[in-house]
């Protein structure tokens, strides 16, 4: 074929170029390659076997392997698979444990060294048959037993081993169903939901980036305009003042002229009396020098002096701070993540309706007299806590995985997850955060005149922290990275207290577009702000639900659809609203008594604590 022919011809002419001491150029003679692997093709040297180009020219081929594989009708959509082993025949079948693609000669020679550990069936069914785990301890046996209590693979023999004596079983293809259907909606999550999202993010910040030059240009500009219509106004201010002196002078001129004028004419009646008495003094008639009065002590009073002073300017020192600060002001960078919080407050196209009528599918005994916290790990695991020093881990079946025993002894208020699956605790009594790490109890936040309370991991790892004062009468919210205050929450627009001041619990969660939700027990009120602090909205409860008693929330949580679901203590109920606080609808049909620690996990399957029975129901309540 062409691409044959063009791959062998570049083929010879490498060999000769580069290894004349290699095959000769009549040992190529054919060329195959894995249809299932286009650039790992398979050249044929007769006499030499298979080979990979990787020992050859690898680097080289490449680049003519994706010039001209379109040349290549086995590239096709047309193209039949072929076998894996003599890779020339059609396929016929296929093993489903070594995944490789067989032809009927080829079967033979595939189970050869051993039929029970393959699973030949036919190409069309290619991946149907589970593989089941080798048992470790039975090596001839596949284990088709999940250990309820351990978590452990077991096969038959294990079973009846003392090590299990007493446990549980079930099917793992029940477990892989199980898992199977969460991969499924997990996997259209991402595609329809979750990567659609982070596409407009990108999109988003790609245009930001694109704009950037244009935004700050515009920024720039505006400053030039200012600047000049700063120029233009000190022209403005400067022509007025020269204005304001030119008439100044003609007044100063006015002044000085009016004053040599006066001065002239005393000096003119001077020249005249000199006259006269000149001639007085030459005359020798009686009568004028008789007559005549002197006029020295009138002309001897000089007139009073006129002193103008020219006027000064003063001008002001220039403050360049106050200067700056009248110019106009530049915002400060803001990092605030809007534009990602409202792309995840977009609708969700796999919404998940609430079902009709919730059901409990599993309920767990903890062994707690006074049941307080849950919170869900991963993989159906959940630690749970009560008015006891001890804080357990249970899985999907009930069994106790681990326990973790204070390091004061006493009991944990409030139990949570952080992002490295680490688990923390408060200690409202010493006044301490502490963080559970491969078994050992460390010591997160110490709090001065405050007492924490409930906990919240977010989704960026920050913790939130309820918190009241020690004289129990002030109440907020903490955010925390690491051991590092970085926000706090307590006071709405108008100062008033957005929490009650007492020491009563303020379960704490955040929803997914980053609000933070706030049971407040004592007030009978979720409580709802955004990630900055301010008030959204604030549930006071819903008169179908409260005819009898007051609204009491203890536990709050969120799902996938951004609901906000709250345990009402006083109605043996679950309160589920929006995340603008609407109120949805209620969850009573499950026989609960005294509802108290709530969590959700990735799948919307619902926990929930029995203050009183001890008991965790996980509840099932969405389509």
């Amino acid at each position: 074929m062409a691409f044959d022919a063009a791959i062998l011809q570049y083929i010879r002419d490498f060999r000769i170029r580069n290894r004349p001491t290699g095959p000769t150029i009549l040992e190529l003679s054919a060329i195959f390659y894995d249809t299932n692997h286009p650039f790992n093709p398979r050249i044929y040297l007769d006499g030499v076997g298979v080979v990979s180009p990787s020992s050859i020219f690898a680097h080289e081929i490449e680049t003519i392997f994706t010039a001209l594989k379109i040349m290549d009708p086995r590239t096709s959509a047309q193209d039949v698979h072929r076998c894996d082993h003599c890779e020339t025949a059609i396929v016929h079948s296929y093993c489903d444990f070594c995944h490789v693609n067989l032809c009927k000669p080829c079967v033979v020679d595939h189970i050869s060294d051993g039929y029970d550990k393959h699973k030949i069936v036919p190409f069309q069914e290619r991946r149907s048959t589970l593989i089941y785990p080798n048992c470790g301890k039975h090596p001839q046996k596949n284990c088709e037993l999940q250990c309820r209590e351990c978590g452990t693979f077991v096969c038959s023999s294990c079973m009846a081993s003392d090590q299990h004596k007493g446990h549980s079983f079930v099917e793992v293809t029940e477990v892989y169903k199980t898992k199977k259907d969460i991969i499924e909606k997990d996997t259209k999550e991402y595609e329809n939901s979750i990567f659609p999202k982070y596409e407009k993010i990108v999109l988003d910040l790609e245009n930001q980036l694109a704009n950037l030059d244009g935004g700050y240009k515009k920024l720039t500009t505006t400053m030039s305009k200012q600047g000049e219509q700063w120029h233009r106004e000190i022209d403005t201010v400067i022509n007025k003042m020269k204005t304001e002196i030119s008439e100044i002078k003609e007044k100063h001129r006015d002044i000085l002229q009016k004053h040599l004028d006066e001065i002239k004419q005393i000096q003119s009646l001077i020249k005249q009396t000199l006259l006269a008495i000149k001639e007085i003094k030459t005359s020798t008639e009686l009568a004028p020098t008789i007559k005549y009065s002197s006029k020295i002590r009138e002309f001897s009073k000089l007139p009073p002096k006129v002193k103008v002073t020219l006027p000064t300017f003063i001008p002001k020192p220039i403050d360049r701070e106050k200067l700056y600060s009248l110019f106009g002001q530049t915002t400060p960078l803001s990092t605030a993540t809007e534009e990602h919080v409202v792309s995840l407050n977009q609708p969700n196209t796999l919404v998940r309706e609430l079902l009709d009528e919730p059901e409990v599918v599993a309920t767990i005994q903890t062994g707690y007299e006074n049941f307080r916290s849950v919170t869900y790990i991963h993989d159906d695991k959940i630690w749970t806590s009560g008015l006891t020093n001890e804080i357990k881990c249970f899985n999907a079946y009930g069994s106790l995985q681990q326990k973790i025993v204070t390091k004061s002894g006493q009991m944990p208020f409030d139990i949570a997850v952080d992002v490295g699956r680490d688990l923390l605790y408060s200690n409202r009594t010493v006044g301490t955060v502490n963080k559970v790490k491969n078994g050992q109890i460390e010591q997160l936040i110490r709090l001065q005149g405050w007492k924490p309370v409930n906990l919240c991991v977010t989704s960026t790892g920050d913790l939130l922290v309820t918190m009241y004062s020690d004289g129990k009468t002030q109440s907020k919210v903490v955010r925390y990275l690491g051991s590092t205050e970085k926000q706090t929450i307590q006071f709405d627009e108008e100062g008033k207290p957005l929490y009650s001041g007492n020491s009563y619990t303020k379960y704490i969660t955040e929803n997914r577009n980053h609000d933070i939700c706030v049971a407040d027990s004592k007030a009978g009120a979720v409580v709802v702000v955004n990630q900055d602090g301010k008030l959204r909205w604030r549930y006071t409860g819903h008169p179908s639900v409260t005819k009898n008693k007051p609204f009491k929330p203890r536990e709050i949580t969120t799902d996938g659809q951004s609901r906000v679901l709250t345990a009402d203590e006083n109605n043996h109920c679950i309160h589920i609203l929006d995340q603008n606080g609407q109120f949805l609808r209620d969850i009573d049909n499950c026989d609960l008594e005294s509802p108290c620690g709530l969590c959700a996990d990735n799948i919307d399957n619902l926990f929930v604590c029995e203050l009183n029975k001890g008991n965790v129901k996980k509840i099932k309540y969405v389509k």
